[in-house]
């Protein structure tokens, strides 16, 4: 009897665990930016975009950007809040898919972006609701494109503090991208992109 109340309040214990863990705000990808400096990396960000929408001149090859994280986030936050979001952001958002994992079945409700780069692996970390909770989910992984699509490749996966392997997230997510194919098209004026030296590269078509 000893024996199984102590096998019993042993299970408690770990499942109390696994709950604080899952539902824990993991370490921010970044610290937070000011609303000033949130401006400024969106600024940015379209400035660099539009160079993407500039003719090419005879005999020089296609232009390409540069994004560093905080020009990415500062893009997201605009997007998540009041302020318009720029078209051409609009449209790397919708051709993004950090925020695709969340849930297999139905469109994430995000409330908070933070994207890093780091070597050629893209690290998103969002706020969205798992069972009617707040849950902070983590996904890393290779950002690239194919045929004017973009793709992602997961190489982490995390709710919370705990980690899921990504093979176990994989099928699920490519399911996903392929219900959202259309959502996933490169804008007309980018010809590819890819993460390298821990910024995003976006080429010209």
């Amino acid at each position: 009897m000893k024996l199984n109340r102590i096998i019993s309040l042993a299970s408690l214990a770990v499942s109390m665990a696994v709950l604080f863990m899952l539902f824990k705000r993991p370490q921010p990808l970044a610290p937070p930016q000011a609303p000033a400096a949130v401006a400024v990396n969106a600024e940015s960000f379209q400035n660099k975009m539009s160079q993407l929408e500039k003719p090419i001149p005879a005999g020089q090859a296609p232009a390409e950007v540069r994004l560093n994280s905080a020009e990415i986030t500062a893009a997201f936050a605009q997007a998540a809040g009041a302020m318009p979001l720029p078209a051409a952001a609009a449209e790397l958002k919708a051709g993004t898919s950090v925020t695709a994992p969340v849930d297999p079945s139905a469109q994430p409700d995000i409330k908070d972006y933070n994207v890093n780069f780091e070597g050629d692996v893209a690290h998103g970390q969002f706020l969205t609701k798992i069972a009617g909770k707040d849950v902070w989910v983590t996904v890393s992984g290779h950002l690239g494109s194919k045929d004017g699509y973009a793709t992602f490749e997961p190489t982490e996966f995390k709710v919370g503090d705990i980690s899921i392997p990504a093979s176990l997230v994989n099928d699920a997510l490519q399911k996903k991208l392929a219900e959202q194919h259309d959502r996933l098209k490169l804008p007309d004026s980018v010809g590819g992109l890819k993460v390298e030296n821990g910024e995003l590269v976006v080429m010209q078509k």
